[in-house]
């Protein structure tokens, strides 16, 4: 491992003196280049020599443990090597999260899926929760959302819905939320004042690229239709929605909140292409269903990862026993506790499989 640290300092040294290099200054794109291959090598850089620096001192503490000291110095060299000690092991367990294979969907883009299951209108009203909650979270990130297909119930909630998370890193933050999301409160509709439960189901997907799947024309049929629900002049009016369908594999995609039949079609595209790629990822990992899974599960969606429980503010995440007793909060896009938790969970099982 320190062998591989080393190179990657090495590098980014090199990259260094590239970006000062007035032939790579002039050239757009291999400044662009070297300047996100170092921007992808820092935290890796900076971890690795504060890993030295402390090995270091550790290193002089001990020589001069062997020193005649007075009993009151060698009880500060004690304790600093105790110290010390300490911070190696924790930046030592650090780098190995750094040099773990990365996941190479981590940086892309994500399409959401939420969808109300169990629990009829209730289950539509939590699925717009859910909804706000990912873009209040993805505000707060700096990412943009865009919604590509809609379907609302009578009360204002989702029976679908269906949005694209632009931003660096959106898949390595939100990969985890795949899985029915479980719901206890009393319904609006509830006139008995008893608590229901109900659940809404959500999917994240990494948004795959043209180069990684390739739809041609003779596979797919494209049928256009009036658009329906809220919405201006177009509304039930022009035939603007398309419903795309791949004929090999019975994909379907839909898209009718863009305001033109173009902009449809490229939207239900992204996502036809991104469910293709979906199930091409769960054929292959199902080759290996056999071996140990992770403590935050398959990410399947009939798999419940989550309770929101109104009554006590309480959100449990089952996977990993992680309890919250800030129900708002969370649901008003405050996710980052549950989001890290989750990840070095993530992590420390990948740590321990190897």
């Amino acid at each position: 491992m320190l062998d591989r640290l080393q190179s990657i300092v090495d590098r980014y040294d090199k990259l260094s003196e590239l970006l000062c290099d007035p032939d790579v200054t002039s050239d757009t794109k291999k400044l662009r280049e070297y300047s996100k291959e170092q921007s992808d090598l820092q935290e890796a850089y900076d971890a690795y020599n504060e890993y030295k620096s402390v090995s270091e001192q550790l290193a002089d503490a001990k020589v001069m443990q062997n020193e005649k000291l007075d009993d009151e110095m060698r009880e500060m060299v004690k304790m600093e090597i105790e110290e010390l000690s300490e911070q190696s092991a924790k930046l030592e367990e650090h780098l190995r999260i750094l040099m773990m294979p990365k996941d190479p969907n981590d940086d892309k883009n994500v399409i959401v899926e939420i969808r109300g299951a169990a629990g009829g209108d209730e289950a539509a009203l939590f699925a717009g929760d859910l909804y706000r909650m990912y873009t209040r979270y993805a505000d707060a990130q700096g990412w943009r959302t865009e919604i590509l297909d809609a379907s609302v119930n009578d009360l204002g909630g989702f029976k679908e819905i269906i949005f694209m998370i632009t931003g660096k890193g959106a898949y390595s933050k939100l990969k985890f939320e795949s899985g029915a999301h479980r719901v206890q409160r009393i319904p609006v509709t509830e006139s008995g004042g008893r608590i229901h439960t109900s659940t809404s189901t959500v999917v994240v997907m990494p948004e795959a690229e043209d180069v990684e799947i390739v739809i041609h024309d003779a596979d797919i049929r494209v049928d256009t239709f009036c658009s329906s629900g809220a919405g201006g002049q177009s509304v039930n009016t022009t035939k603007s929605a398309v419903r795309v369908t791949h004929v090999p594999t019975g994909i379907v995609a839909t898209c009718q909140d863009g305001k033109s039949q173009n902009s449809n079609k490229e939207s239900a595209l992204r996502v036809l292409r991104t469910r293709i790629s979906d199930k091409l990822r769960e054929e292959e990992e199902a080759k290996y269903a056999g071996e140990r899974k992770t403590k935050v599960g398959t990410g399947d969606r009939s798999e419940r990862i989550r309770t929101y429980n109104f009554p006590q503010s309480r959100i449990t995440d089952h996977r990993i026993g992680l309890t919250l007793h800030r129900l708002e909060t969370v649901l008003n896009g405050d996710m980052a506790e549950i989001v890290s938790a989750l990840t070095i969970a993530a992590q420390s099982d990948a740590l321990e499989a190897m």
